[in-house]
């Protein structure tokens, strides 16, 4: 029998009810009912800048995991799904998604360095809208993701892209919305970095 699937959205926009945001639910919506769901928004949380302790005295034990950092781990862990829904800010992703994942760095090593283990075969996706109707342009953020999952023995479920600019533009776009309906529906394979393959 397979486990039931726990999704964990994290809102990277600089505003909440963006485009992105708006993509994501539309796609969440063809969720089965009861699929779990948790929704954090990156930019509400007291998350502090990354400190790349591994070399200084205590290494990085020296840097405690508490407050909204301990939630958002506990949070990643508990998923078996990780969407990343950022708006393409300059071509990548936003300061607060990058802030989250160069936590990670730290995860691998402290309060649990079992982290990169508990995270593999997890399914890792991407959601975002960005003012480009190219979606060749994104792919720097595609390749963040995959890359991270890569790395991590992750699953990459690839990035749903919606094209708009202004508040509530991205319901316009018909292929966002068409692709939304069945993207988390299939059962993606590990990532790979363009080397391996």
């Amino acid at each position: 029998m397979t486990a039931p699937r726990s999704f964990l959205f994290l809102l990277g926009s600089a505003r909440t009810g963006g485009n992105t945001e708006a993509l994501a639910r539309a796609a969440a919506e063809q969720l089965p009912p009861g699929t779990e769901q948790r929704w954090l928004h990156l930019a509400s949380l007291d998350l502090p800048e990354f400190v790349d302790a591994r070399h200084a005295p205590g290494g990085p034990e020296s840097v405690p995991t508490t407050g909204d950092e301990a939630l958002l781990l506990e949070a990643t862990l508990g998923a078996s799904d990780l969407v990343i829904a950022s708006p393409l800010y300059w071509y990548s992703l936003s300061s607060a998604t990058k802030r989250y994942l160069d936590h990670w760095s730290k995860w691998l090593r402290t309060p649990d360095p079992e982290f990169r283990a508990k995270m593999a075969g997890r399914t890792l996706w991407g959601v975002t809208a960005m003012a480009h109707a190219e979606q060749e342009v994104a792919r720097p953020l595609e390749l963040t993701l995959q890359h991270t999952a890569a790395y991590m023995g992750m699953r990459f479920g690839g990035v749903l892209l919606g094209s708009a600019s202004r508040p509530g533009q991205v319901r316009d776009d018909e292929r966002a919305a068409a692709r939304a309906k069945t993207f988390f529906a299939r059962r993606p394979g590990l990532a790979r970095f363009p080397y391996e393959q």
